[in-house]
């Protein structure tokens, strides 16, 4: 039995694939500026139907699965998958220091609602070719949930990236 946490904690950290920060161990995130929660709220609201009823506490929630791969805050390192910060209205495949496969660099995506929502499905059905070892999200409701989580916390894209 007590060898089971250990061997949980390294399938989770070994289940989004190959790439990116190899040592195992979430790094430390720099400190962001709270938003307050008319500010996240008014940033769901702008979102397109369905997003914009999003519950961002159940996408917390649902970002636990995506948690052991990838950070959210801005200068935020890459582990096994990128950072997310500044995904939105981001092509897909294009973050500077993460080496993605070439599925996903040529596949034309960008990250809008409804993009997300699908990778999240199903992401290897969407891009065949993908590294990314995550069998979805089959909820609706759940992945809307994330997307405006996403939306909140890793905001969109900066110019020029």
């Amino acid at each position: 039995m007590r060898l089971a946490a250990p061997i949980a904690a390294l399938l989770m950290l070994t289940a989004c694939g190959g790439g990116g920060d190899e040592s195992g161990s979430a790094p430390a995130q720099p400190e962001q500026p709270k938003l307050t929660d008319a500010q996240k709220q008014e940033i769901v609201a702008s979102l397109p139907a369905p997003y914009n009823t999003a519950d961002i506490k159940n996408g917390q929630t649902k970002f636990g699965m995506c948690r052991s791969c990838h950070t959210l805050n801005e200068g935020g390192s890459n582990m096994t998958g990128p950072n997310l910060h500044g995904l939105l209205n981001q092509k897909a495949g294009q973050h500077a220091d993460y080496k993605f496969t070439d599925a996903l660099a040529n596949s034309g995506l960008t990250w809008d609602a409804p993009t997300l929502d699908r990778w999240i499905e199903n992401p290897r059905a969407m891009v065949p070719g993908t590294k990314m070892a995550f069998a979805g999200i089959k909820n609706p409701k759940d992945r809307i949930d994330l997307v405006g989580y996403l939306a909140v916390e890793a905001g969109s894209a900066p110019a020029g990236r």
